[in-house]
């Protein structure tokens, strides 16, 4: 029996972005220069009226406090720092994340991307009044939901070995080959390799049609994101309600146990919903003003 697929806490990949107006920066170590411009380097924005703090687990391990700019009932999780290009570090990456997830376990978080920094709590203070009914109608329909990630692999070699037995056209084709001996040249290599991605491609969106139709019912929404490599067929982000998250799971271990060892799944959350919210790229053009 194939192993059933788990939940990885895996890291999503990150990128830093340029503050702006930022000073001349030199090279960091992926860390803060202490003799650097004091900014504010913002994790998210969540929904609060009273002003809340989520301890000393800031980015950059100084140990700065976690707390809240508030601006009427929204408002963006922050600590302290210099203004400053943060590396995307692994230990960065996942002090960012530690945070992010800190919040999650009572809030709703639009999540910002790695390495946002303002320079004061009233810079961020404006962007929030900016931006205030896209905020509160982000938060009100991202209320009770996470993502998570899934992506699946297969063997290409075996596949394409699968499309040679199973497949009644390239199967002829090599067959008609073999008969004029004329397997080796090049136009008969270059029409058969067409003919197996062309089928390959046709395979691989037949098997994620079936993926996403075993999850359809337990999910609130999905998205395709770009594959990587070539033994990648489906890299997609899924959001669910919190309550349904057992469900999920279930429907995830239905679905590799319905492929066997034909496919890996490698599926990983619950992660605030990157995928589902682009008003981060408004807080971040706001940051440039």
């Amino acid at each position: 029996m194939p192993a059933r697929p788990k939940k990885e806490a895996a890291r999503k990949e990150v990128h830093s972005l340029e503050p702006v107006d930022a000073p001349a920066l030199g090279q960091s170590n992926g860390q803060p220069q202490s003799q650097q411009q004091e900014g504010r380097y913002v994790y998210g924005v969540i929904e609060a009226r009273d002003n809340v703090g989520f301890g000393k687990i800031g980015i950059g391990g100084m140990g700065e406090s976690v707390y809240c700019v508030q601006h009427g009932d929204v408002a963006a999780v922050v600590s302290k720092t210099p203004v400053f290009i943060f590396d995307p570090t692994r230990e960065n990456a996942l002090a960012h994340e530690h945070v992010i997830e800190t919040v999650m376990k009572s809030n709703t978080i639009i999540p910002m991307s790695f390495g946002t920094v303002f320079r004061t709590d009233d810079d961020i203070r404006e962007v929030l009044k900016s931006i205030y009914p896209s905020l509160k109608d982000v938060l009100k329909q991202m209320a009770n939901k996470l993502e998570f990630g899934l992506k699946v692999t297969w063997d290409r070699d075996r596949i394409v070995e699968e499309l040679k037995r199973e497949n009644e056209e390239i199967h002829r084709f090599q067959h008609e080959l073999t008969r004029k001996h004329l397997q080796s040249t090049y136009f008969a290599r270059m029409q058969l390799g067409r003919m197996i991605d062309k089928a390959l491609s046709e395979r691989a969106a037949e098997v994620v049609r079936e993926i996403y139709d075993g999850l359809r019912t337990v999910c609130v929404a999905s998205r395709d994101n770009k594959v990587i490599g070539d033994k990648m067929i489906m890299n997609a982000a899924f959001l669910i309600q919190k309550d349904k998250e057992t469900e999920f799971d279930a429907a995830v271990n239905a679905v590799a146990q319905k492929f066997g060892d034909r496919l890996n799944f490698k599926y990983t959350g619950p992660w605030p919903p990157y995928n589902f919210v682009n008003i981060r790229l408004k807080l971040e053009r706001g940051s440039a003003n």
